[in-house]
């Protein structure tokens, strides 16, 4: 059911990447799973992120009542993976959303936002979630430094 819920979130929101499972691992006897999805920055390639997150498995909605969410927690990890290519991406501080995912049946999303920063050259990847209510801290971060590296940026450096 929360695979369904993804697909249909992720087809209704334009200019963020789509993700790929590359692992599944069970972590009980009751369902429940561990994934690990990859997916590509739109806007910068040569950047790979994995995040990974918790799905509940049917038993376990039985049992605790809720049918129509997964926890909001999830870590990413993102590194180069080819020769960086940086577009046209957001600079503000709270940067560009690069990938959405649902994780309930409506409102609960999984959110990686990208940040530059500047001051040290370097890309930020903050994975978290975002509901309508009861925000959660929950939250994971990686960063790609960008100095020493030989980057493109296709619009000039900013400055």
């Amino acid at each position: 059911m929360k695979r369904i819920a993804a697909a249909l979130a992720l087809s209704f929101v334009a200019g963020t990447a789509s993700a790929q499972v590359v692992g599944e691992v069970g972590v009980d006897w009751l369902g429940n799973d561990i994934y690990i999805e990859a997916f590509k920055d739109p806007k910068v390639q040569g950047v790979t992120c994995h995040v990974s997150y918790f799905d509940r498995g049917v038993i376990d909605r039985l049992q605790k009542g809720n049918w129509f969410e997964d926890p909001s927690d999830s870590s990413i990890e993102c590194k180069q993976t080819g020769p960086i290519t940086i577009s046209d991406i957001d600079l503000s501080k709270d940067g560009e959303e690069v990938f959405n995912q649902g994780i309930s049946l409506i409102w609960k999303e999984r959110i990686v936002n990208r940040i530059y920063d500047k001051t040290n050259d370097t890309l930020l990847y903050l994975s978290h979630s975002r509901q309508v209510q009861n925000g959660s801290a929950k939250m994971s971060l990686t960063s790609i430094p960008l100095f020493g590296q030989q980057v493109t940026w296709t619009k000039g450096k900013p400055q």
